[in-house]
């Protein structure tokens, strides 16, 4: 067989889709090298978001291709480049953070802080560098949810150290009080501790902050969407009408601050029995689909009513760590995935590209 030219190498990486986004690799820009010379071919695949074993099949699935069409020794390699994506033109984006995610619900009790945990920890499994900063000023559940106890240190005075858990990096107000204390504040005062939690802490340098919102749209949202550089917010709601007619409020708040949302989670999506493995959907079935198609923005994907998930995380191990190889994981891992890939689709940020122009009195 002939040996393969450039050109129909690349016709064949135009067969080639990508699972998370279902777009051809060369269409999205992938493709960032194609060598040829004689019968050795050389591909190097870079994609915008962390996929974790996805990379080597990926890379599986080109070998294969080029093999059948006669490129047998190919040499494929498939990585990750996560950049920073834009965020709203009212506010920068902040120093050594690339990407931050917000985790809204409309209501409480639709299991927000668990995704939001799981997804960040899914994101790090995958080969990102993730932080956490639990929003959630009267109800923090990050620390225990990851199994985090005592207090954060200041190294200078003025900043805090954030404390660390299963590879991810996280500040929550709960690290600063009393487990049982309650935050008996107004409206500014919280608004101030989400700045001051975020700015005062030393994040280092992230491809993904997880900001774990309270429910609702009120001032922690507002402050949220007019001062803090989000890049995208995931919607999280289960199927029944009432969770989902308060997920929608979520939803129409980011459009008009101009977030854009990287999709929907529909959670406890059904019920399956520990006995008989019998599937119920106790809350009804399809709503987070039928709400993503109605606002056309992306179906992340569906979780299960598991007591396992509950479990694992009130021991502080959420499932992506006590059982990496698990459904639920792997569930998680997924909507990580397609929200991440989603997000590498969006405007880059090139404000740190342009000089900044200085106007001085000679």
């Amino acid at each position: 067989m002939a040996d393969m030219t450039r050109e129909q190498v690349e016709a064949l990486l135009k067969g080639i889709k990508d699972r998370y986004l279902d777009q051809d690799i060369v269409s999205l820009h992938q493709v960032k090298d194609i060598s040829v010379d004689g019968g050795k071919v050389a591909v190097r695949i870079a994609q915008g978001y962390p996929a974790g074993n996805y990379r080597d099949e990926l890379a599986a699935e080109i070998k294969a291709a080029l093999a059948a069409a006669g490129a047998a020794d190919a040499d494929v390699s498939v990585e990750t480049q996560v950049v920073a994506h834009a965020v709203q033109k009212s506010v920068k984006r902040k120093d050594g953070i690339k990407n931050i995610i917000a985790v809204a619900s409309g209501k409480g009790g639709v299991g927000k802080s668990t995704t939001a945990v799981n997804l960040a920890l899914a994101l790090q499994a995958d080969g990102a560098t993730v932080g956490i900063l639990d929003a959630d000023i009267y109800g923090p559940s990050q620390p225990r949810m990851l199994g985090i106890s005592g207090q954060p240190v200041s190294a200078d005075g003025k900043s805090l150290e954030p404390m660390q858990n299963h590879g991810i990096k996280a500040m929550s107000i709960g690290f600063l009080i009393e487990e049982d204390t309650p935050m008996i504040w107004r409206g500014p005062m919280v608004t101030q501790a989400l700045e001051q939690l975020l700015g005062d802490t030393n994040w280092g340098d992230l491809d993904y902050l997880v900001i774990d919102l309270p429910p609702g749209t009120g001032d922690i949202q507002l402050t949220l969407s007019q001062k803090i550089p989000v890049s995208g917010a995931i919607i999280v709601t289960t199927p029944q009408d009432i969770a989902l007619l308060d997920a929608r409020k979520g939803l129409k708040m980011f459009e008009k601050v101009e977030v854009p949302i990287l999709g929907i989670v529909e959670n406890m999506s059904m019920h399956i029995c520990s006995e008989c493995g019998h599937v119920e959907h106790i809350f009804g079935e399809g709503g987070g689909q039928r709400m993503a198609e109605q606002y056309d923005v992306n179906y992340l994907g569906g979780l299960p009513l598991d007591v396992k998930i509950r479990e694992q995380v009130d021991h502080g191990n959420p499932s992506v760590v006590a059982d990496p190889d698990g459904k639920a994981a792997q569930l998680y891992k997924g909507i990580a995935r397609k929200a991440s890939a989603r997000l590498a689709r969006q405007a880059k940020d090139y404000s740190t590209k342009f000089p900044t122009i200085k106007i001085m009195n000679v």
